[in-house]
C-alpha cells in the first residue's frame, strides 16, 4: 500500500489505529490481496456474469505422483480463502490427488463486486465453469464453512460432476430464519463497517477456538482482520453483508435428501457457530449451532452419508485437529480407488 495516495483523513486514522494494528499483529490488505502471497501459484480465470467482466482466482496443484488418482476441489468458508487450504492441499497432493482450490467471487483474491446478486447458484455456476475451462468432469467436492452450503448447492445442481462430497463443519445444517429475526441489508452492512481487527480476532479466538490462540491460526486473521483495516474496507463491508444475507436468506438443508453423491460429513462436536446467535431471544441462542447434534441429524437426512466426528474440536478442525481431519478426508477419497 502507497501511503502517499491516501487522503489525509484516511492517513490519519491509520496512523492512530497502527498502534492497535501492531498489538494483533495486522497488515492492512487491499480488496484483492495483492500483497498477500498464497502458499501455491495462483491463477486468474476471467468469466462474466450478471453483465459485468470479472475474476476468479484459483490454485491448482499438480500430485507428486506422475499419474493423479482424480481431482479435489476445495471450496473455502465465508471468512477464509482458498489460502487457508495449504496443508490440506500438500497432504492430498501427496497422496497422489490433483487439488483445485478457487476464491469465490466476493471473496480471497476474487473480483468483488458491490452490486452482484449474491446467490450460491451464481457461485456454484462460476465454479462449473472453472472445471469446463480446466476440462475437469468429474472432481471430489470437499466444502467447509460456508462452502459446505456451496459444494451442498454444487452437487445439486449437477450431480453428474461430483464423484464424492466431503462436507467439513458446513453451516446451513439448521435454517436460522425460522428463529432468528432478519437483518435489513443497511444495518448489515453497518454492523460490518464497525469491524477492527481487535473484534475480529477476539470473535475467532471465542467461536473458531475456544478461547484458545495459536500461533498457526495467524494465517486466518491477516487477511479478514487486514481487510478491516485496509484502504478498501467499505467496499469489503458490503461485500460480506451480501454474502451474509445470501446465507441466512438461502438455506439449503431441506434439498439433503435429494444429494446422490457419496457423502462424508466431518465435524467438529464443540462448534456452536449460528449466524444471528445474537439477535435471537436468550432462550434459543443456547439451542443453536449444536453441532454435537447437526451432525447426526444431517448424516441421517443425506442418503448415502456417512459421519466422522472430531470430539472437542471447533469450528476449522483443519488448522485445529489436522491429523484426525485429513486422515478421515483421505480415507473417504481413497474409497472410489478400490
Amino acid at each position: 500500500m502507497r501511503l502517499s495516495k491516501i487522503p489525509c483523513i484516511a492517513l490519519a486514522l491509520l496512523s492512530a489505529a497502527l498502534p492497535a494494528l501492531a498489538e494483533v499483529g495486522v497488515t492492512p490488505r487491499d480488496a484483492m490481496l495483492s500483497d498477500y502471497q498464497y502458499p501455491y501459484p495462483v491463477k486468474q480465470f476471467p468469466l462474466t456474469s450478471q453483465e459485468r467482466p470479472l475474476v476468479m482466482a484459483y490454485m491448482d496443484v499438480p500430485p507428486r505422483e506422475q499419474e493423479a488418482r482424480g481431482t479435489v476441489l476445495l471450496l473455502h468458508g465465508k471468512n477464509f480463502s482458498g489460502a487457508y487450504w495449504r496443508d490440506t492441499i500438500k497432504a492430498l497432493s501427496e497422496a497422489g490427488y490433483r487439488v483445485v482450490a478457487p476464491d469465490q467471487i466476493g471473496f480471497g483474491k476474487s473480483s468483488k463486486p458491490v452490486r452482484f446478486q449474491y446467490s450460491f447458484q451464481a457461485l456454484a455456476d462460476h465454479t462449473k465453469a472453472l472445471l469446463d475451462h480446466l476440462k475437469l468432469d468429474r472432481v471430489a467436492v470437499a466444502g467447509h464453512s460456508m462452502g459446505g452450503m456451496l459444494a451442498s448447492r454444487f452437487a445439486l445442481m449437477y450431480p453428474e460432476r461430483v464423484d464424492r462430497l466431503v462436507l467439513i463443519n458446513p453451516i446451513g445444517l439448521e435454517d436460522w430464519k425460522r428463529s432468528v429475526p432478519y437483518q435489513p441489508l443497511d444495518r448489515a452492512i453497518a454492523a460490518e463497517r464497525a469491524q477492527t481487527p481487535e473484534k475480529i480476532k477476539r470473535y475467532m479466538t471465542r467461536a473458531y477456538f475456544d478461547g484458545q490462540w495459536r500461533e498457526a491460526y495467524e494465517p486466518l486473521l491477516a487477511i479478514q482482520a487486514g481487510w478491516a483495516a485496509g484502504p478498501d474496507s467499505d467496499k469489503i463491508a458490503v461485500v460480506d453483508a451480501r454474502t451474509s444475507d445470501m446465507v441466512f436468506t438461502q438455506p439449503v438443508l431441506y434439498e439433503f435428501p435429494d444429494i446422490r453423491a457419496p457423502t462424508l460429513l466431518i465435524i467438529g462436536t464443540r462448534d456452536r457457530t449460528a449466524i444471528g446467535r445474537d439477535r435471537a431471544p436468550a432462550s434459543v441462542q443456547k439451542t443453536l449451532g449444536r453441532y454435537d447434534q447437526l451432525g447426526k441429524k444431517t448424516a441421517k437426512a443425506i442418503p448415502n452419508a456417512e459421519l466422522v466426528e472430531l470430539d472437542g474440536v471447533g469450528h476449522v478442525p483443519q488448522l485445529e485437529a489436522f491429523a484426525p481431519y485429513i486422515e478421515s478426508l483421505r480415507n473417504f477419497l481413497q474409497q472410489s480407488d478400490s
